[in-house]
């Protein structure tokens, strides 16, 4: 990726699902989602209130980033996914796409995510503070 290259963020709620596939596989996040389910990620998309994209400014306009959310834009917005391919990863586009939900979300609104272990530290730079009460039921597929 040339490190020139202008990154668009944007809402799109209709984001298309290969597309979201594609980004989820190049970040890694494909390994912890349902990738070869192509129904499944439709639903995802499709139930997501909130659907950020960062995308180069070339020719073609190639997704690199993606941020899922579920929130209720009054009290809290809870991050699904934030996946950034491989290629584009360490040029601020994760931290692009979180600034861009805190901007359109307000001040008034708390995101909380569930973390890979890996990715801890990004979080941690990026100002977020690290919660110690969290509970979770597993999924069974």
């Amino acid at each position: 990726m040339a490190p020139t290259s202008k990154v668009l963020y944007a809402s799109e709620p209709t984001l298309d699902v290969a597309e979201f596939r594609r980004v989820l596989v190049e970040s890694g996040l494909g390994e912890t989602r349902p990738v070869d389910d192509e129904a499944r990620l439709k639903t995802m998309l499709g139930n997501a209130n909130l659907v950020l994209t960062a995308r180069l400014d070339v020719e073609g306009r190639p997704l690199v980033g993606v941020a899922r959310a579920i929130t209720d834009f009054s009290w809290v917005c809870y991050i699904s996914e934030l996946a950034v391919s491989a290629s584009a990863q360490g040029l601020g586009i994760g931290k692009g796409l979180m600034d861009e939900a805190r901007r359109q979300l307000g001040p008034a609104v708390g995101i909380s995510l569930i973390s890979l272990p890996d990715a801890v530290g990004f979080y941690e730079r990026i100002g977020m503070k690290r919660m110690t009460d969290a509970f979770w039921f597993s999924r069974k597929h």
